[in-house]
């Protein structure tokens, strides 16, 4: 039996998905950190946990960064885009997460 310990659907909550733009990659490629839209109400701590968790990796460090939704004009009616928070984690050397990007 492994000590693996597996992920929940907590985890994939907090969690949301990967974010992949030029600027992310770089991130990547620099300092092996990985940049994730992740839920506004979630912490530091239980952002790492969930991390390792699913991916199967030891998370050095975990950055956040809530981003305000941007006000939008759209057929004349004005409205605001959501409020979200980004966790920029860095993993160990060695250890990697597969999210299908040619780096």
């Amino acid at each position: 039996m492994s000590d693996k310990v597996r992920a929940t659907s907590k985890d994939f909550d907090i969690v949301r998905y990967p974010v992949l733009t030029e600027k992310s990659t770089k991130i990547l490629e620099n300092s092996n950190a990985y940049v994730f839209v992740v839920d506004r109400s979630s912490t530091k701590i239980e952002i790492k946990n969930a991390i390792e968790r699913i991916f199967n990796v030891k998370v050095e460090a975990v950055n956040t960064i809530t981003v305000k939704g941007k006000k939008k004009v759209f057929r004349g009616v004005s409205g605001r885009r959501s409020d979200y928070k980004k966790a920029i984690v860095r993993l160990n050397s060695g250890d990697k997460i597969d999210l299908g990007v040619g780096v």
